[in-house]
């Protein structure tokens, strides 16, 4: 075969059939039918912030609503002061002044759909985070009204990733399934984690490639992504994220 069909083999095989069979099953399932009618509450998998004293950081990620639920999860991150009695949540939305605090549940469901802890961090180190973070969170520069591009960011994800590297203490990449984690502003085609374990190349969001201890292999293209992890063995495909060993290292007490 030609160069240019093995690469569209490659793309079909790895990209286009795994994103169909997940829109396939999205399809199958029962979804809200619009904002309105979906659930919004609590979750109950974060515990009372009253209930303990220590500071906590979460980074969480829940699948989106309709048909983009297929391929692509919402972000967000929580914090705690320590002796605080309530949560910090900080999301990025599409509408009005994006960034928002608190103006939803710190665990609740994202078009009723429930969330995952990707992160959870407390005590000391999470009280000597929390400043980096909330800094991360007033440092993003697409902050305004307007600055919100569902594909291929500036995102809700593409917010989140911001903080994650502005804060590399946490230690913690999104899942593939988050769409817009790679956007990267035109000309930042290169980044390079401060260990230098991780490097990143970006075409604005719309291809790019990772490769680190992070990452694992990753082959990005249209927010899709191809990988192979290696540390914490699995493998990565579009709409289905990461199936394998699960990332453990991540929960830390």
């Amino acid at each position: 075969m030609s160069g240019i069909k093995k690469f569209l083999l490659v793309v079909l095989l790895c990209f286009v059939a795994p994103a169909l069979a997940s829109l396939a099953v999205r399809a199958a399932s029962s979804q809200p039918g619009s904002w309105r009618a979906a659930d919004w509450s609590s979750s109950g998998i974060l515990p009372e912030a009253a209930e303990t004293s220590d500071a906590a950081v979460y980074v969480m990620a829940a699948r989106t609503g309709g048909l983009k639920g297929a391929l692509a999860v919402h972000s967000w991150i929580v914090t705690k002061a320590a002796g605080s009695q309530r949560y910090n949540r900080y999301d990025k939305v599409g509408w009005g002044s994006p960034i928002r605090t608190n103006a939803y549940p710190a665990d609740g469901r994202w078009y009723s759909n429930a969330p995952e802890i990707l992160l959870a961090l407390h005590g000391d180190d999470a009280a000597r985070l929390i400043p980096k973070i909330e800094a991360a969170v007033s440092a993003y520069p697409f902050a305004g009204r307007g600055d919100y591009t569902i594909w291929p960011g500036p995102n809700s994800n593409s917010f989140i990733a911001h903080v994650l590297r502005s804060v590399p203490e946490l230690d913690l990449a999104l899942p593939p399934e988050a769409v817009g984690r790679d956007f990267r502003p035109w000309g930042e085609f290169v980044t390079l984690s401060p260990d230098w374990r991780n490097l990143e190349f970006s075409l604005g969001g719309y291809a790019g490639l990772a490769v680190g201890t992070l990452y694992g292999i990753e082959i990005r293209l249209g927010g899709l992504v191809f990988g192979i992890d290696i540390t914490h063995p699995g493998i990565k495909l579009p709409g289905f994220g990461r199936i394998g060993m699960a990332r453990n290292a991540a929960l830390i007490s």
